[in-house]
């Protein structure tokens, strides 16, 4: 937590911190046991996520975190002298994609870009540009390449003219379909293997109410309110801890936070999983100069030579595990009748 000497400044909010664990981690991206830090507000999120990081502990291998993908977007937007015109500039695109690269590699040491997609709405030709970013989550790198890209295709087409660098079809920092079917950042699975044993003595539950809950809550709940591309009970909790604790831009968990919970009785053991398609963090760039994220990053071993990208992967995959933890946790307590209003106000009361 934070010390009892910090206090705040004109120039800092502090929010309150504690580090949870340990959790165990097992993967492509990620072994071996960790705290993890929370920044939060909302302190009954800390006992939570603490018993699905104990959960973990009871497991043979713990959390498996498999990073599926990785990639930065910006989209930008040209007028186009008619629709005819935007579908050949998008061609033109696409058969010297390799110049197009070049262009990116010229003007950036760790930008690469690795695939673009369009669509054509009347005369405007909206182009999401998809780059590798290294250990950087890519904001400012992706539109510095984006200003890049747009400057080569209007000197290439002079019936297309600047629009904006951004179209909000990359999506940044807003709720939509294409990053949750197209991904932006890292795309990131968490799933653990529980069984009954633990189940039952350490959530007080079965895996068939949690399965079930599941399914009638995140996916049928989810549905009638109109959610989109997301079935989770709250993702957004978890990430923004994290992001605060580790120097993250936090509107990022606005897409995020889109993700789909899954929760299967396997013979009374429970299978349960967290797809985050859309996590956006980095190890390096903007926000990582203050002390505490520095300490958290090292900490988490995200401070080691390692190739480009590792870095930031590695801490996705936390990110994930985390997730999944207080994801787990919730919705044990969901399937008892009036456990979480009881652990908020037992908790919440002891800090006032």
């Amino acid at each position: 937590m934070t010390s009892p000497k910090d206090t705040a400044t004109d120039d800092h909010a502090l929010v309150p911190m504690a580090w949870l664990g340990p959790l165990r981690l097992g993967g492509n991206t990620v072994t071996g046991e960790f705290d993890i830090p929370l920044a939060t507000f909302e302190t009954p999120l800390w006992p939570s996520v603490r018993r699905g990081a104990a959960i973990s502990m009871l497991v043979d291998h713990g959390i498996s975190v498999t990073v599926l993908d990785d990639r930065m977007t910006r989209s930008i937007v040209v007028e186009a002298d008619d629709a005819q015109t935007a579908l050949a500039a998008t061609a033109h695109v696409r058969n010297r994609l390799d110049e197009f690269r070049d262009v990116v590699a010229a003007g950036s040491r760790h930008a690469r870009l690795i695939d673009v997609h369009h669509q054509i709405v009347g005369n405007l030709l909206y182009l999401r540009f998809e780059f590798t970013t290294g250990d950087a989550a890519g904001h400012n790198m992706t539109t510095q390449a984006a200003d890049q890209l747009t400057a080569r295709l209007l000197a290439d087409f002079p019936g297309l003219r600047y629009v904006s660098v951004s179209g909000n079809y990359c999506t940044d920092k807003k709720a939509s379909a294409v990053n949750g079917i197209l991904g932006r950042g890292k795309n990131v699975v968490a799933e653990i293997a529980i069984p009954r044993e633990v189940v039952e003595r350490r959530l007080h539950t079965t895996a068939a109410r949690i399965a079930t809950l599941n399914t009638r809550k995140n996916l049928i709940g989810t549905l009638v309110a109109g959610g989109i591309r997301s079935a989770n009970a709250h993702y957004a909790n978890m990430l923004l801890g994290f992001y605060l604790a580790t120097g993250q831009d936090a509107a990022n968990i606005v897409e995020g936070s889109q993700g789909i919970t899954r929760a299967e009785d396997r013979d009374s053991d429970l299978y349960f999983s967290c797809t985050l398609p859309n996590l956006i963090v980095g190890t390096v760039g903007n926000g990582k100069h203050h002390p505490h994220v520095e300490h958290a990053l090292t900490r988490l071993g995200c401070r080691e030579p390692r190739p480009p990208g590792t870095n930031a992967r590695r801490l996705a995959a936390l990110a994930a595990a985390t997730v999944l933890c207080g994801e787990l946790s919730l919705l044990a307590a969901q399937t008892n009748p009036g456990e979480l209003m009881r652990a908020h106000a037992r908790l919440e009361r002891a800090r006032r």
